[in-house]
């Protein structure tokens, strides 16, 4: 299943930092140090869904290597993680790494909401946030690699009624809010509105 398989992430990963459970006693040498090690944490960190407090320098790292252009900034962030010796191990661990380059901070509810705005045209057009996931999100978060089962963004409603997305956690609140409004809207309508 996922699990298993975003699991072995895991375990390349704490291969090569040497974090085994007697290991981390052992050698000190032996442990990766500087932008190899940060590489390779932030894989990990970037390929689940909740992240713990010890992974705050890894992904600072990460997501503070910005160039001007986007294109530029992902191409940089591959070069970072492409520093961990397991972004090359296997073809699968390839797609991973350039699959977590372009996805990771751009596939949350508010990037999500910005990414996918676009114009119905017309005079009468108005902005619609369009519910399909972008390739770069949709190669990132269903990766085999990758497990954000839990804390994928979820989108309420539809693009033609106002629909948008959401973090996970906060789905069913908005989704009830959205019937709200909707069932609002339709007890004025019946009166007549304004």
């Amino acid at each position: 299943g996922r699990m298993g398989q975003a699991a072995e992430v895991a375990q390349a990963v704490a291969m090569v930092l040497g974090a085994g459970a007697g290991a981390a006693h052992a050698h000190e040498a032996d442990v990766p140090a500087g932008d190899t090690r940060l590489a390779c944490e932030a894989i990990l960190w970037l390929s689940t869904g909740p992240r713990p407090s010890e992974c705050t320098p890894s992904l600072d790292r990460y997501f503070g290597i910005k160039k001007r252009k986007l294109s530029d900034t992902l191409e940089a962030r591959l070069n970072f993680l492409e520093q961990c010796p397991v972004a090359h191990q296997t073809p699968q661990m390839s797609a991973l790494v350039r699959a977590v380059s372009r996805g990771a901070g751009r596939c949350d509810a508010a990037s999500l909401n910005t990414a996918l705005q676009r114009w119905t045209g017309g005079d009468g057009g108005e902005i619609q946030i369009s519910d399909r996931m972008p390739d770069y999100c949709a190669a990132y978060t269903g990766h085999a690699y990758t497990d954000f089962s839990q804390t994928l963004p979820r989108y309420v409603a539809t693009p033609e009624s106002g629909g948008y997305w959401v973090e996970a956690h906060a789905y069913e609140r908005a989704l009830a809010e959205y019937h709200a409004r909707q069932e609002a809207a339709r007890r004025n309508d019946g009166w007549g509105g304004s």
